[in-house]
C-alpha cells in the first residue's frame, strides 16, 4: 500500500459532497418541484393492449369532453420522425425504428395516445374513453421463430433504417461474425472439445425513482426539460430531431436521480411533455407508475448462447466459439452494442489461439430490451464461466487452477477489440494493469476454497462453492468524450463544472476528489455543478463505466492547467515584489504555491492579486478527454450456497467479490458499487424473470410479483480491493460500477452445481427447477412414470 499513501484526497473514503442534504431529506428529485409550477398539465398515456396490431382509427371525441382535458396526442397529429431512443453518441449505432406514436403497435405496452389535462385524474379518465379500432396481427414471441421464413414482421415500415446487417424483412436487427486465428483448425487439433447451450432471461432495472419529465418555457420562450436522465446532452440532440427545433432552443437539466442502471440511457418519455408544452405553451409533466415502468421502460436482453471450447489435456485453451441469438423486443435500441459487449467483455479474458463470435439480434413482439448495468456482460459471463467449470471438470482440473492457467495478464493484447468497436472498427487494446490472479488468490482464501467438495450431507441439505473470473471495461475507446471547466474564487476555493451525470453513484464526489487531489486543496474547497446543457460542458453521460476514467481525466487535465496558471501568477507576484525565483522550482501543495526557500503564497492571495492588481484576469481553464484505451477492471467472485433438495430453496451463505479497479478514488464508494451490483444480479440468478400470458402481456408487473433480491436476502458479503495502477487513468483509477454485475449468475450456478452435481444452464434457477432436476436424478422411475 505504500506507493498509494502519497495521495491526500483520492484513495480515501471521504464524506460525500451531497451526504448532508440527503441525510436531511433535502435532495431535490425531478418531480419534487412539480407542485411549485403554476398551470402544470398532467399527462397520461394510453398503452396498447395488443402485442401486434395495426391502428385503424382513433376516436378521441368522448375523451375530449372530459372536464379538464386540454390536448390529446396520437399518431395522426404529431410529426412522424424515425429516431432511436438509445442515448448514445452520434451517429448512434442503433436503428432508427421508433416514432413518437406508431401506426402499428408492436408489443403490449406500446404507445397509442397521450392526454394532457388539468389533473392526473382527468387525464386518466380521458385515456379510458379513447376508442381505438385495431386490426390485430399475428405476433411472434420466440426469437428463433422470428427468423423463420413467413414469420410475422415486426417492422414493415419503409422509414426504419439500421446498420450491421439490418434486415427488417427477416426481423433481423443486426448480425455479426468475427474471427481471430484459424478457428476450425484449432478445434480440430484440440484434445477435447465441449459444446453447450445456455439461456438467460429478461430482467427489469427497477430504479427506485420511475421515469419522470417536466417541461416548460423560460422567459425567452426556450424549451426547458427537467428529466431523470443519464444522458442530458444526448437527450437534447434527439429531442431536437423529434421536435424539429434548433438545438439551442432546448435546455436539458438533470436533477438528482433515484437510480438509472441503464434504463435512463434512453430518450423514453421527455418527448411527450415537450410536445404538449410546444402545443399549449404550458408546463407539462409525465410520471410513470411502477406498472408502466415494468411494462414499457427497458429490460436486459434475453439471450440464447452456444459456447464451444477446445482445450488440450494439460489444461491449455486452444479455441473458443460463442454464438448469440438475442431478443431485442419490439424496437432495436442498443441491440448491436449490447451483444457486441457480450463477446467483447468475455472472450478475451482467456488466452487462446483462435476465437469466433457469431451474433444475431432479432425483433419480437415482446417488451423492449436496452441498456442495463453490465451491458451484455452478465449474459456472456453466465455462459462462459459455467462453461469453464464444465471444461475443467472434463479435464479433471480444479476450476480455479484451470482459470489461472489461461487468464490474460499485463502486456496481453485483446484480439477482438478492433472487430468489436461501437458500430465501427475499434482501436487496439493492450492490458497495462491487471491483478486478476491476486483477485482469485485472495477470493479463494476468503471463501475457504479448500473446503469445496468436503461438505457432509445433512438430510436434504447440500452445500457447494462456486466461482467466476471477470473483466469489463472503462468507457468506449475512441468514442466517449467528457469535458470539465474549473475556476478559482477569491477565498481559494474552486468551482468545478462538469457535464458528467451523477445518478446516485457518487460521481460528483469522485470528480471533486480528483480535482482536490490535482489542485492540492481539501475536498471542501471544491464546489461542483453538473449536468445542465446550458451551463456545464459536454459529457457523453453516465454509461459504459466511463465517468471516473473519462470524465475524471478531463477534470484532472483542467486542474493541471489551472495549477500552471497559479504558478505563473505567483511567480509574477514575486517578480513585482522584487523577490524573484525560478519558475521551474515552484510546487503546489496545501492551498499554496511554494518556493524551495520556504516562502509561499496562498491561492486566495494569488486570486486577489489577479483580480485587482497585476495582469488582472480570472484564473480558470477547461479540458476535454477522449481515450483510445479501455482498461478493464478485473474481478473474481465466489459464492457459498446451501440447497434444500426437498423445497428447492437456495440459501446464499457467503459471497466474496475481489476486484481490481486500479486505484479506488473512494474505497467505501467502490465497496458500495460492488455490493449493490452483485445484489442486483443475485436476483437475476435465482428469482427474476418476466412472465407473459399467451398474448404477450406481462403478468408480474408489480414489485409484489416481480421478485427482486433485497437487503433481507443478502448473504454476508466481503469486498476485497486488489489495487493496481492504471497509467492512463486519473491517479491510477479505472472503472468499478459494472463489473460486479457479471459475477453472481455464474458463481451461484457453479456453487449449486458443486452442491448437487447437477448443472443448470438456464437462469433463473428456481426452486421448481431444482426440485424437478433432483427428482429426475434420484427417482428416475418416478420421473419416467
Amino acid at each position: 500500500m505504500g506507493e498509494y499513501d502519497r495521495f491526500r484526497v483520492v484513495n480515501r473514503s471521504r464524506r460525500r459532497v451531497d451526504a448532508l442534504k440527503l441525510a436531511l431529506g433535502k435532495g431535490t428529485y425531478t418531480d419534487d418541484i412539480a407542485h411549485t409550477i403554476d398551470g402544470l398539465l398532467h399527462l397520461k398515456v394510453l398503452w396498447s393492449p395488443h402485442a401486434h396490431a395495426r391502428i385503424v382509427s382513433i376516436d378521441t371525441s368522448e375523451a375530449e369532453r372530459v372536464p379538464g382535458v386540454v390536448l390529446i396526442l396520437h399518431h395522426g397529429n404529431v410529426p412522424r420522425v424515425p429516431y432511436t431512443t438509445a442515448g448514445q453518441g452520434h451517429p448512434e449505432p442503433s436503428p432508427y425504428d421508433a416514432y413518437v406514436f406508431p401506426r402499428k403497435v408492436r408489443y403490449v405496452g406500446d404507445r397509442v395516445a397521450c392526454v394532457a389535462a388539468e389533473s392526473e385524474l382527468a387525464a386518466a379518465r380521458a385515456v379510458a374513453k379513447i376508442k381505438v379500432e385495431y386490426e390485430v396481427l399475428e405476433p411472434v414471441f420466440d426469437p428463433r421463430r422470428a427468423l423463420e421464413p413467413g414469420a410475422p414482421l415486426v417492422h414493415d415500415e419503409e422509414e426504419a433504417t439500421g446498420i450491421c446487417g439490418y434486415d427488417k424483412s427477416r426481423n433481423l436487427v443486426c448480425e455479426m461474425k468475427v474471427e481471430h486465428g484459424d478457428v476450425d483448425d484449432a478445434f480440430a487439433r484440440a484434445d477435447v472439445v465441449l459444446e453447450r447451450e445456455y439461456e438467460v432471461p429478461y430482467q427489469a432495472q427497477c430504479p427506485l425513482e420511475p421515469h419522470c419529465a417536466l417541461t416548460w418555457f423560460d422567459e425567452d420562450r426556450r424549451l426547458v426539460v427537467r428529466v431523470a436522465t443519464q444522458v442530458p446532452f444526448h437527450s437534447r440532440r434527439i429531442l431536437a430531431r423529434i421536435l424539429g427545433l434548433p438545438l439551442h432552443r432546448i435546455r436539458v437539466i438533470k436533477p438528482r436521480i433515484g437510480g438509472g442502471f441503464g434504463s435512463k440511457q434512453e430518450i423514453l418519455l421527455e418527448d411527450l411533455p415537450a410536445l404538449v408544452t410546444l402545443r399549449t405553451g404550458r408546463p407539462a409533466r409525465l410520471f410513470y407508475t411502477r406498472q408502466e415502468e415494468l411494462r414499457s421502460a427497458r429490460t436486459r436482453h434475453p439471450q440464447l448462447l452456444r459456447w464451444k471450447t477446445g482445450a488440450n489435456r494439460d489444461g491449455t485453451l486452444v479455441a473458443q466459439e460463442l454464438e448469440v441469438l438475442a431478443n431485442t423486443g419490439a424496437y432495436g435500441a442498443h441491440a448491436l452494442t449490447v451483444q457486441s459487449c457480450t463477446a467483447g467483455k468475455t472472450l478475451p479474458l482467456y488466452v487462446a489461439e483462435a476465437y469466433r463470435f457469431l451474433m444475431k439480434t432479432v425483433y419480437t413482439n415482446l417488451p423492449i430490451a436496452g441498456a442495463f448495468r453490465g451491458y451484455g456482460g452478465p449474459q456472456g459471463f453466465f455462459a462462459m464461466e459455467c462453461h469453464m467449470d464444465e471444461v475443467a471438470s472434463l479435464l479433471g482440473m480444479d476450476p480455479a487452477e484451470f482459470r489461472s492457467k489461461n487468464l490474460i495478464g499485463p502486456g496481453s493484447e485483446n484480439p477482438l477489440a478492433k472487430a468489436l468497436g461501437e458500430g465501427k472498427e475499434g482501436p487496439p487494446q493492450r492490458i497495462r494493469s491487471c491483478e486478476i490472479q491476486q483477485c482469485i488468490a485472495r477470493g479463494k482464501e476468503a471463501i475457504g476454497w479448500e473446503r469445496r467438495g468436503t461438505f457432509p450431507q445433512r438430510g436434504p441439505l447440500r452445500r457447494g462453492i462456486g466461482m467466476a473470473a471477470l473483466m469489463h471495461g472503462s468507457g468506449i475507446p475512441g468514442v466517449d468524450m467528457a469535458s470539465a471547466s474549473i475556476k478559482l474564487n477569491d477565498d481559494g476555493s474552486f468551482n468545478l463544472l462538469v457535464g458528467a451525470t451523477d445518478i446516485g453513484t457518487g460521481s460528483d464526489t469522485i470528480l471533486s476528489q480528483i480535482a482536490a487531489e490535482a489542485l492540492g486543496v481539501p475536498l471542501e474547497k471544491i464546489v461542483i455543478y453538473s449536468s445542465d446543457t446550458d451551463i456545464t460542458p459536454f459529457d457523453k453521460g453516465a454509461y459504459a463505466s466511463s465517468t471516473t476514467y473519462i470524465s475524471g481525466m478531463s477534470v484532472k487535465k483542467a486542474c493541471d492547467k489551472v495549477v500552471e496558471q497559479l504558478k505563473d501568477a505567483a511567480w509574477e507576484m514575486w517578480q513585482h515584489a522584487g523577490d524573484p525565483c525560478e519558475r521551474s522550482s515552484l510546487r503546489h501543495e496545501d492551498e499554496h504555491v511554494r518556493r524551495p526557500d520556504g516562502k509561499a503564497l496562498s491561492y486566495a492571495e494569488i486570486c486577489l492579486s489577479t483580480f485587482y492588481e497585476h495582469d488582472q484576469h480570472q484564473i480558470m481553464d477547461h479540458a476535454s478527454h477522449m481515450s483510445f484505451e479501455c482498461p478493464p477492471p478485473f474481478a473474481a467472485h465466489f459464492a457459498e450456497v446451501e440447497v434444500d433438495t426437498e423445497t428447492g430453496g437456495v440459501k446464499l451463505l457467503k459471497y466474496v467479490a475481489a476486484v481490481d479497479c486500479g486505484v479506488p478514488i473512494h474505497p467505501e464508494n467502490c465497496e458500495g458499487q460492488n455490493e449493490g451490483g452483485a445484489m442486483t444480479m443475485m436476483g437475476y440468478a435465482l428469482s427474476e424473470d418476466f412472465v407473459f400470458d399467451g398474448g404477450g402481456a406481462l403478468l408480474n408487473d408489480t414489485f409484489r410479483h416481480y421478485k427482486q433480491f433485497t437487503s433481507l436476502d443478502m448473504p454476508p458479503f466481503e469486498t476485497i480491493l486488489c489495487l493496481s495502477y492504471e497509467p492512463s487513468g486519473p491517479f491510477g483509477a479505472k472503472s468499478v460500477s459494472e463489473i460486479p454485475t457479471d459475477g453472481p449468475g455464474p458463481a451461484i450456478a457453479n456453487a449449486i452445481a458443486d452442491a448437487l452435481g447437477i448443472r443448470f444452464r438456464k437462469l433463473p434457477i428456481t426452486p421448481e427447477d431444482i426440485r424437478r432436476a433432483w427428482r429426475e436424478r434420484t427417482e428416475p422411475a418416478a420421473s419416467a412414470s
